[in-house]
């Protein structure tokens, strides 16, 4: 079970495509106009050795995969050397996989830096896909993006088999007996085993913490005095690290689909349970249901499953109470996906769980041919390595009752979450909480959705008020889906757009209806 503040539903398409890095270049890949090394107006980084402060990056064609083709268009990738242990920056390097594409007008601002999220998200394979979402910002910004430490090519974790992850699927997330509690722990147990093995010194170097310093070091490699930057969902807990850490590098900052900073493990759980819940309930009152009563059918439906899973079009594969729990997921992460979730309840009610499986495939990254992707692999290295909480199974137990309060459908599941996420991880956790405060920096954009059902709207004002007076700017959406900006409203867009063109601040707590 993947934890679910992951912008997986607006991204899911775009994921599938996989751009690598090329390792050769031409001789107009090479022309670049100045804009691959950092120029004498680009502040180093403090305490960067000069090999890396004065690194070129090596633009190149981005190469295709087996799976995808190259990207269109003038795409390129390139790699950054960064310190594996920014405590030790002149020790050994890890290699960060970078895609840019140039700004198309001559006015340029300068990059655009985008983290999809996750933790775990790529953004080389990612941001191709999301160019057309903000072509408005591209005439004068070079968009570019990455695939943070331990995420797909820079150095990606893959911590089980694809066989593995399948049969790991049957274990059962609610556990209801001491038998079920212990194969519970012993898959969490497994799992953090597993990524011990494949990150091996890696896991101790993937925190935030890591990647925001990774963030300032690629902000003066690429030439920019200021951090110009376009976080989503996580992205903007390392929006938020980062402007802490270097809020004198703060440039042009929007922070979309908030994750609230000051909750600690048990409290981000809770948060999306109650987003989660919030989200199905106006689903279920568009289309005609009473919320209360349209969610004990669904409840009762999972608990139906929890002692018997249905049967499927998909071969030697059953719809389990876990992977109906995480199909029912998946389309409320955008009002778009709301009419295939009625036509899957519809079918499992009638006996039949082939919609609700393939919706937890398209979530799980699972391909027809039974292949995984890796993006909950990254996002527990990181998560586990920067949330110090690992509470324990009493602990969990105690609280169940307040979950389900919160939740009928979700509150279960998300409870335990929290036993078994970092259950017994090979590596201590850093922070009880994200530490965001930048009182010296620029003003920040963050930008929440009243509707976000994985990072809940009272996410922004916390972010806002963490960042400091006159730094954290909230713009409200009263709308539906994870996120705001290209998710429909023009106004949201307009005030995003003349932030980042022209620097324009919109009034704190403006609303766009």
């Amino acid at each position: 079970m993947a934890r679910l503040v992951r912008w997986t539903a607006l991204t899911a398409a775009a994921a599938l495509l996989t751009a690598g890095c090329s390792g050769g270049s031409s001789d107009e890949d090479k022309d670049d106009g100045g804009r691959s090394s950092a120029g004498p107006s680009a502040a180093a980084p403090s305490g960067v050795p000069e090999a890396l402060a004065s690194q070129t990056l090596d633009w190149a064609r981005c190469e295709g995969s087996d799976d995808a083709p190259a990207p269109d268009g003038d795409w390129r990738c390139a790699t950054l050397k960064a310190p594996l242990d920014w405590s030790d920056p002149d020790g050994e390097t890890i290699d960060l996989a970078l895609i840019r594409s140039r700004a198309s007008g001559d006015d340029r601002i300068g990059s655009l830096l985008f983290n999809f999220g996750g933790p775990g998200a790529s953004g080389v394979s990612t941001m191709p896909s999301y160019a057309d979402t903000v072509s408005s910002l591209h005439e004068r910004y070079d968009l570019v993006s990455w695939d943070p430490r331990g995420v797909a090519a820079s150095e990606g974790v893959r911590c089980r088999t694809d066989e593995a992850i399948e049969a790991a699927e049957s274990v059962d997330s609610t556990p209801d007996s001491p038998a079920e509690e212990q194969a519970y722990l012993k898959d969490a147990a497994d799992f953090g085993r597993g990524c011990e093995k494949a990150a091996g010194k890696l896991m101790e170097h993937v925190s935030t913490t890591d990647t925001a310093r990774d963030m300032d070091l690629m902000r003066h490699v690429l030439g920019d005095e200021r951090m110009h930057y376009f976080g989503i969902s996580y992205g903007t807990e390392l929006g938020g690290v980062y402007a802490h850490l270097f809020p004198e590098h703060v440039g042009r900052v929007i922070l979309d689909a908030v994750v609230d900073p000051g909750a600690d493990t048990m409290g981000h759980a809770e948060n999306q349970a109650r987003g989660f819940q919030r989200a199905l309930d106006d689903y279920l009152e568009s289309t005609g249901q009473e919320p209360e009563q349209g969610s004990r059918k669904i409840a009762g439906l999972l608990e139906r499953l929890d002692a018997e899973p249905l049967p499927t079009s998909s071969p030697g594969r059953e719809l389990t109470q876990t992977l109906a729990f995480t199909g029912i997921v998946l389309p409320l992460y955008s009002e778009s996906g709301w009419p295939a979730l009625t036509s899957a309840l519809k079918a499992a009610e009638e006996g039949d769980g082939s919609e609700l499986l393939a919706l937890a495939d398209g979530y799980n990254e699972r391909d027809p041919s039974g292949r995984y992707g890796t993006t909950t692999h990254s996002q527990r290295v990181i998560s586990c390595l920067d949330d110090k909480q690992r509470p324990t199974v009493e602990e969990t137990k105690k609280l169940l009752p307040r979950f389900e309060k919160v939740s009928p459908v979700f509150g279960a599941f998300l409870g335990w979450d929290t036993a078994g996420w970092c259950h017994d991880w090979p590596v201590a956790g850093q922070h009880e909480t994200a530490e965001v405060s930048a009182p010296d920096a620029a003003p920040v954009l963050v930008v929440g959705n009243t509707g976000d059902p994985a990072t809940p709207y009272e996410g922004a004002r916390r972010m806002a008020d963490e960042l400091g007076k006159d730094v954290g700017v909230v713009l409200t959406w009263q709308g539906e889906g994870h996120g705001a900006y290209g998710n429909g409203s023009d106004c949201v867009d307009s005030a995003v757009d003349a932030y980042l063109l022209k620097g324009t601040v919109p009034k704190d707590g403006k609303v766009c209806s």
